[in-house]
């Protein structure tokens, strides 16, 4: 029954959520069964470069270290707001939200080859959180009980926090920078006068994830937050409700 019950859940997850904290975690159980050894996941670029080592440019987003409580607390994180943005705006696009993966992949796999970064899980975490709070302005949300803030300010009091830490910030900024490009390029310039879209999701795509068409009559199951997290959102024309959102008491894992 149980069994049942974690297959039926782990199936209505949308599919690109699906597929990547998938990979995550398998990619994880291998290094803890050592099936593989983190020196082969890494980014390295004389290895991608000289010997040809072209799994590195995706592997280096699927690991999040050991199995311990870091890797759930960053399991937590993708899985939420990865699944938030697929379920939310980008419901019935896919393939765009596709296109939001490559785009921030491929940015911060520019930006490695001039940081000494090993692992960029974390940085495409921060990456996820940065556009769904720039796309969901109206959540208020409280931080331990002490700051009360709006979404839009989430990264940036997660990069604070992680600075009193003590932790590295060059993976945090890594994310917020690649988010904010995708948020500029999609949903700021387009609305300007004479702005056009930038980002164009190609057909092939759009073949491969939209080909069925969208059923309006689906709604998604409710679910319990992990993580202490109780998202709201703004009822159309109805005042801002005082949602709040409670972030747990959890230690922000060295960048290493």
């Amino acid at each position: 029954m149980a069994y049942q019950t974690f297959r039926q859940e782990y199936m209505q997850m949308p599919v690109v959520t699906r597929a990547y904290t998938t990979a995550c975690v398998i990619t994880t159980l291998a290094v803890q069964l050592d099936l593989v050894s983190p020196f082969q996941l890494y980014f390295n670029p004389i290895l991608i470069l000289k010997q040809y080592q072209l799994w590195r440019l995706i592997t280096t987003f699927l690991f999040f270290g050991t199995v311990g409580f870091n890797f759930f607390f960053n399991m937590i994180f993708t899985y939420r707001y990865c699944r938030m943005l697929e379920e939310g705006s980008f419901r019935g696009r896919t393939a765009d939200f596709v296109m939001m993966f490559l785009f921030g992949g491929i940015c911060m796999i520019i930006f490695a080859f001039f940081v000494n970064l090993l692992f960029l899980g974390q940085a495409f975490t921060i990456m996820l959180v940065y556009v769904w709070s720039r796309r969901n302005p109206f959540v208020r949300m409280n931080f331990f009980g002490l700051i009360n803030f709006q979404a839009p300010y989430l990264p940036w009091v997660l990069l604070g926090f992680s600075v009193l830490l003590g932790n590295a910030i060059w993976v945090d900024l890594m994310g917020m920078a690649v988010g904010h490009m995708y948020y500029f390029v999609e949903d700021v310039f387009p609305n300007q006068r004479g702005g056009f879209r930038l980002l164009n999701t190609p057909q092939i795509l759009k073949a491969l994830f939209d080909a069925h068409p969208h059923d309006p009559d689906y709604t998604p199951l409710p679910e319990d937050r992990p993580g202490g997290f109780n998202w709201g959102e703004r009822p159309p024309n109805q005042q801002i409700p005082n949602n709040t959102v409670r972030i747990q008491d959890t230690e922000i894992p060295n960048n290493t």
